[in-house]
């Protein structure tokens, strides 16, 4: 069977039972959203809009779409704007993955990046930073698909139709997470008319506000959550907690290990949001007291969170994974050395390959071992020393070029002798007469003081 377009995949995707994890009383499936061509359950979204847009007349051939997105929404116009030859210019939050914003670039979109610690009204605000871009532009159209009315319609006329078809009408419940609220509204309008009687769950992430408005009504000010795509800190145009039934807030935590567990546990391989809603949607199957078909979405891949959810040094500098402590200088270490964690380079081999090996690791220096003993650092400025401008010194040993006078400091050395190496402008390595622990930069040490600073901020009532 062949298709006349990719965008005609869009859609149609797979739905898998979940049986490798503890689901109670409850038969749980998952529809796999990750297999739309864009990667996404936002494939279905862009489509609609677009077509919606074409059909009103409001973009205009060979036009500028203009969108603020959490990354996925953005894949999903990128793909189907290539395919009908519109320009996309996205406004994306700082917090999302490299991979998403690299996967934007190469399908051609703009991806201009702004700020994710503000609420909305501010200047820098994702959704008011896009309507004053897309002004700026033009005959730009922007989306906008917070308050888009095809963005639930796609559900209402896909997403839904498919699951009642693939379940057999027999739905007793919807896990759902919330961002624009698509999926939530167009959903709860289909199985209102097929099966009034299926609940809706909701899945929140610790720090938004949507699962306190749909208990009381009410909401305060929004926290912070590292997972993308689902959460807000106001409650969205088209929102429709009317069906909602059970909410749950998820923490980062228990998101990042329950998708880490799913790849583990059934092969399945998806992003932050879908641990989410998959947390969300396990505690719900465990609370039944009698069985249940409950329904709930793998949203879009773990492929784009390899540097993020799937990368364990990434979990340890945001807390999620702790190592085994010590008390002293070594558990500032963000690359132990025991762990086989940390990058080293050989003093006989070339510079060449030492300079590939921080590029690709996106690091500045590398300690040099040699049976098993630190013997010199390497870093940016001694290669700049070395090869200034003549390519053939690639060629050298790190040896010739690595610097030989290495101050170590003891693990229990004080954090103020650790701040004055910083100060000297010196690389912290932490060795004694036996063993090289790894090293510790700057980051490090604030990546520390972050964690202590957030875990203190969970424990203060300041923080409810």
């Amino acid at each position: 069977m062949t298709s006349a377009s990719i965008l005609s995949l869009i859609g149609n995707t797979p739905l898998v039972e979940i049986t490798q994890l503890d689901t109670g009383l409850c038969r749980l499936f998952v529809k796999l959203e990750n297999q739309n061509p864009g990667g996404s359950i936002k494939d279905r979204v862009a489509l609609s809009m677009i077509e919606a847009a074409e059909q009103s007349g409001q973009l205009k051939p060979g036009g500028t779409i203009v969108e603020a997105t959490a990354g996925n929404t953005g894949l999903g116009l990128a793909l189907v704007a290539g395919r009908k030859g519109y320009r996309t210019v996205l406004i994306v939050p700082d917090k999302m993955s490299r991979e998403k914003v690299l996967n934007l670039q190469a399908l051609g979109a703009q991806v201009i990046l702004t700020r994710s610690d503000v609420g909305k009204g501010h200047p820098d605000y994702y959704q008011d930073k896009a309507r004053r871009v897309a002004q700026s532009i033009p005959g730009a159209f922007y989306i906008d698909q917070f308050s888009n009315p095809a963005n639930p319609a796609a559900h209402e006329k896909t997403t839904g139709p498919e699951i009642w078809r693939q379940l057999e009408e027999k739905v007793d419940a919807v896990v759902v997470g919330v961002g624009s609220s698509g999926t939530l509204t167009g959903l709860s309008r289909f199985f209102a008319r097929v099966s009034p009687q299926t609940e809706f769950v909701l899945a929140d992430p610790v720090g938004s506000i949507l699962a306190d408005y749909v208990e009381t009504g009410a909401f305060g000010s929004a926290g912070s959550w590292l997972v993308e795509g689902i959460g807000e800190d106001f409650v969205p145009p088209q929102f429709d907690g009317s069906s909602i039934k059970r909410s749950y807030r998820i923490s980062d935590k228990e998101s990042f290990e329950t998708g880490r567990a799913l790849l583990q546990a059934e092969g399945l391989f998806a992003g932050a949001s879908s641990g989410t809603l998959l947390a969300a949607a396990l505690r719900y199957c465990r609370e039944q007291t009698t069985p249940k078909r409950v329904v709930t979405f793998i949203g879009d891949s773990g492929n784009k969170y390899l540097s993020k959810m799937y990368n364990d040094h990434w979990m340890i500098d945001q807390g999620m994974i702790e190592n085994a402590k010590t008390g002293n200088l070594a558990d500032l270490i963000g690359r132990p050395h025991a762990s086989g964690a940390t990058l080293i380079a050989d003093p006989d081999e070339p510079l060449s390959q030492a300079w590939q090996r921080m590029r690709s690791n996106d690091v500045s220096q590398l300690p040099v071992l040699e049976n098993g003993e630190i013997v010199g650092i390497i870093d940016e400025w001694d290669l700049l020393l070395s090869v200034h401008g003549e390519p053939q010194q690639f060629a050298m040993p790190v040896r010739a070029a690595m610097t030989s006078q290495v101050t170590t400091l003891a693990p229990d050395t004080s954090v103020r002798d650790l701040l004055q190496v910083f100060n000297d402008d010196k690389i912290a390595v932490i060795a004694d007469k036996t063993r090289f622990y790894g090293l510790i930069t700057q980051s490090d040490l604030l990546a520390f003081w972050r964690k202590k600073f957030v875990s203190e901020a969970v424990l203060s009532p300041a923080a409810h």
